[in-house]
Order: structure tokens, then sequence, then C-alpha cells
């Protein structure tokens, strides 16, 4: 049996800070001791944020009929329904509670390349406005945070937007909703099972409902879950039931499938070299059954 999870109190970093080496030193400690840090003054504005939020809770109360009518495309965009996906091997779960709802990069001004799917405008009349305004700010917001990151690595701070990691505009939205009418338990009923995600970054913004857990060595056993509370502004991780609505919106931002992963040199050295060559991210996904996936964040 798992030990029990324990409260976490994760880094705070202030993306506003004039100090812009030492927000990067405390982004290198955090990633590597905990792999999630909160943000604050982001640049994302609060009321569009609870825009988002409310938009999102309008959808997910329909019928379930007005909801597939929107399901999951070739594309990797829209609508996917609660157990519809499955990450775990418990033999009691029935897979995952959560219901989803993908929107990818809206494509060419005049839409035509849009393979997003939105909900009818009579009912939801503001939904595509708000939603691709979040998109743009919050890729502004991780792209914030990217260059900090390549500061802790010792890189210059354009190097993510200049070497051919953003050759395309890879971000996906996701909104999600964790149903409140389950409550945690140990038959395998989960609202998002254990998993770490492949993209680069993921900004993740909640309704204060806690259920975030992440746990920070994978391969200790029994593994150690610690609760993630939330704050305003704001690796291995899953979402527990606490017997109440939750509402959260992840960002993912991808790099390009055609970039190289490989160690960078201010990481390695003859003492410590790299772990793993480097390898192509397409040949990466295709080896690990992730391709058709990462396709979600392209147009």
């Amino acid at each position: 049996m798992a030990a029990a999870p324990r409260r976490l109190d994760l880094p705070v970093v202030d993306l506003a800070s004039p100090d812009r080496r030492a927000a990067a030193r405390s982004i290198r400690q955090a990633c590597v001791e905990y792999g999630f840090f909160y943000v604050i003054n982001h640049g994302v504005d609060r009321g569009l944020l609870e825009r988002v939020f409310a938009e999102s809770r309008s959808f997910f109360q329909q019928p379930m009929e007005a909801k597939m009518a929107l399901r999951k495309n070739s594309s990797h965009r829209g609508y996917t329904a609660p157990y519809s996906e499955k990450f775990d091997d418990h033999p009691g779960s029935r897979g995952e509670s959560k219901e989803t709802f993908y929107i990818g990069p809206a494509g060419d001004v005049d839409s035509h390349n849009d393979v997003n799917q939105w909900p009818p405008e009579e009912c939801f009349p503001s939904w595509k406005r708000i939603m691709m305004s979040y998109h743009t700010n919050a890729l502004a917001a991780g792209k914030r945070i990217l260059s900090l990151i390549a500061l802790s690595l010792d890189l210059d701070a354009e190097f993510f937007q200049t070497n051919g990691t953003f050759e395309i505009p890879i971000a996906v939205l996701r909104l999600l909703h964790y149903p409140g009418d389950m409550s945690a338990s140990d038959d395998g009923n989960i609202g998002a099972a254990a998993h770490s995600d492949f993209g680069m970054l993921t900004l993740l913004a909640t309704d204060g409902t806690p259920g975030l857990q992440i746990c920070r060595e994978k391969d200790r056993h029994p593994q150690l879950w610690e609760d993630v509370h939330h704050i305003d502004g704001s690796t291995l991780h899953r979402v527990v039931p606490v017997g109440k609505n939750r509402y959260s919106v992840a960002f993912f931002i991808y790099p390009s499938p055609n970039l190289v992963i490989q160690c960078m040199e201010s990481c390695c050295s003859e003492a410590y070299p790299p772990r793993f060559p480097p390898i192509k991210i397409s040949d990466y996904l295709e080896e690990r059954g992730l391709s058709s996936t990462y396709k979600l964040g392209t147009v």
C-alpha cells in the first residue's frame, strides 16, 4: 500500500522579479527537487482566467448528448467523456473519471485551417474569443518561464525560441472536470491516474479544489504522494477524488517534433556524461506510441 499523502509546499517563482538570475536559480532548484513550482505575476489576467472557468463549468454542465456532439475528432480536438481514458493497470479501475475538452492553435486568421471544435455560438457566444485569448496569454507566460529555464541551464535567455524549439506553434489548452459524485477509495477509481507529462512545459490553473498530488520518487516503494495545495495566482502526478466537483485548466507547450533531444553541455561533463543518446522527438514519440497524441498540438 502506498504511503499516506502529506501536504507539500512548493517554491513560488515571481515572473515579475527584476532579478531574473535569482528567479532562474529558484526554477532550477524547483525542477531538480520537485518537478513543480508555483508562478505569480505571470501576466494572465485574473478576470480572463475566471471567465475561462465560468465557460468551462457551463460546458461541462450540459447534457451528455450536447457534449458528445463535439467529441474528439481525428485532429484530437474536442470533448472526451468520463472513463474514456485509462492509464493505470488496476484490475478494478473503470478508467479515469475526468471529462476533458481539447483546444489547439486556431490556425490562419481566416480560420479555414482551424480544426478545433467550438460549441454552438448561440449557446456560448463568448467561448471561442475567451479560450483563444487565454491560449495567447498562457503561451506568452510559458515563453517567459522557458526563458528563465534557459538561464537556469546557463544558456541564452532566448535559447528555446531561437534554436528551432518553436519552429511551429505547438500549444494545447485542456479543460478538465473531475466529477464530485465519487470519493477517494482503494478500488482503482481515480480522477487522473499517475502519469508524467511528455511535453516541454505544463501550466496548470485550478479552481482551488484540492486533489492534485505529486510523487517525487517514482521508483520508491511504497511511493510517497504529496498533496499540492492551491495558491492564488497560480513530474509524476495524479488527481484523486475529494467528493466535490473540481475544475482545472491545463496548458501544454510542446517543442517542435523535428527537435533533437540531447543533454545540454551545462548539464554534463567527463565525470557525469549524458545518460541517454540524442534522439529526435518524433522518433521518441513513435517508440512510445505517443505520436498520434502529439498531433493535437499542431494545426
